[in-house]
């Protein structure tokens, strides 16, 4: 079912149709090196065979799986030999920069035209100096009309499912079971129809699902989508969305993200985006990160999930984050002002005939616990970095702090 011409190939109408890139790239019979980039089964390797098509020039192609940098340098020789060739590397984001290097004299030069295809964004994955010389194309997940034109396509030209004339009679299975994939949704197609009895000829939904069993969620613990996924559920929690954030966790969780990580980035997120608001969301991220790795999987999901949910129910307050972040870039510009020799500590004789440590006042010595001295250097006094936020909790410790200071630091 592999098209071989434009005309044939379902999906991607950004990039494929009158007067759209690809069109234009192949009438001009020399086209320039290409990444294609897209998740699995949109038609990155499709792409490249109907180029191959279109281009009277030697063809060869590298997975970079199994190919290293002494495949690569047969291939460009045999193409210096052939004057100019065509090479698709799949999975270009597998090869390592040597392997990457490799390959860029012959591009520079035009001995080979490169078509790399990756899932993985090719910013991160591909040496900037290869990047630079190749054009970046984005291919979509496939919608499920185009999904429906695949399925109706194949049930047209295939000859085994031709002879079976087959009915789909529920599509929403198939289309989920896909997840936007031709390959799998025309696999899921040919397991169905097989497990069909002699006598039916519909396909339905629970037909489906029993080939199906479970479908894995797509999620890929070392790729550009582990960061998607775990941004889309931080997000989720900071937002005080507990719904959000728990299908996000839900799909790292089926992925096979590791516990301790999930818990790991939820004590970060208690203290940069709870922080005083409730200080109880710190202790109980702590404790869940400490029980996940003592109770173990499966049951550890449930502490997850019970922490998850309440960060994401907490009042929030990123005023400790953004003090500390304001006091860095203040120490950037002012890190060479003297201690005040007031707040220096004074153990040796020398150091207290010098001054340190004169006219410092201990504070548990005064009404309160509190005395108004300076802590700054002398040319930062009155500088505020810490204000408190308007959550309730916060609301109790700018009371405080407006009772020491009275008007300090705006307080």
């Amino acid at each position: 079912m592999r098209p071989q011409s434009l005309t044939d190939f379902v999906g991607q109408r950004h990039l494929i149709g009158e007067g759209k890139v690809l069109e234009l790239l192949l009438a001009q019979k020399q086209p320039a090196s290409i990444i294609f980039w897209g998740p699995p089964g949109v038609g990155k390797t499709t792409l490249a065979g109907i180029i191959a098509n279109h281009l009277d020039l030697p063809f060869f192609t590298l997975s970079a799986i199994d190919s290293g940098v002494k495949d690569v340098r047969a291939v460009i020789e045999q193409a210096r030999f052939a004057g100019r060739a065509l090479v698709f590397i799949d999975e270009i984001h597998r090869f390592n920069k040597a392997q990457q290097d490799s390959l860029l004299g012959a591009v520079e030069k035009g001995i080979i035209t490169l078509i790399g295809a990756t899932t993985e964004n090719p910013s991160f994955e591909v040496i900037p100096a290869l990047l630079s010389r190749c054009q970046v194309y984005t291919l979509q997940p496939l919608t499920e009309e185009e999904l429906k034109t695949l399925v109706n396509q194949a049930l047209q030209k295939d000859d085994w499912l031709r002879s079976q004339h087959i009915i789909i009679g529920e599509w929403e299975a198939l289309l989920s079971g896909s997840g936007g994939d031709a390959r799998r949704l025309l696999n899921l197609l040919e397991l169905a129809v097989s497990a069909l009895p002699e006598t039916e000829k519909t396909l339905t939904n629970p037909v489906v699902k029993e080939v199906l069993q479970q479908k894995a969620a797509r999620y890929d613990k070392s790729g550009e989508q582990h960061y998607d996924i775990i941004s889309a559920f931080i997000k989720g929690l900071r937002g005080s969305d507990p719904n959000g954030a728990l299908y996000w966790m839900a799909r790292m969780i089926e992925g096979g993200e590791e516990p301790a990580f999930i818990a790991r980035r939820m004590v970060i997120l208690a203290s940069e985006d709870i922080g005083n608001a409730n200080p109880n969301a710190l202790l109980m991220a702590t404790t869940a990160f400490q029980a996940v790795k003592l109770i173990g999987w499966p049951e550890s999901r449930i502490i997850l999930s019970q922490c998850a949910t309440y960060l994401a129910s907490s009042p929030k307050s990123n005023a400790s984050y953004t003090a500390i972040n304001d006091a860095q870039q203040l120490v950037q510009k002012t890190g060479d002002l003297p201690v005040p020799l007031h707040l220096r500590n004074a153990p040796t004789r020398l150091m207290k005939q010098s001054g340190y440590g004169l006219g410092y006042q201990y504070a548990h010595d005064f009404s309160g616990n509190f005395v108004v001295q300076e802590y700054l250097p002398d040319a930062l006094s009155g500088t505020a970095l810490y204000t408190p936020g308007d959550s309730e909790s916060e609301a109790r410790l700018k009371a405080y702090l407006k009772r020491c200071w009275n008007g300090k630091y705006g307080y």
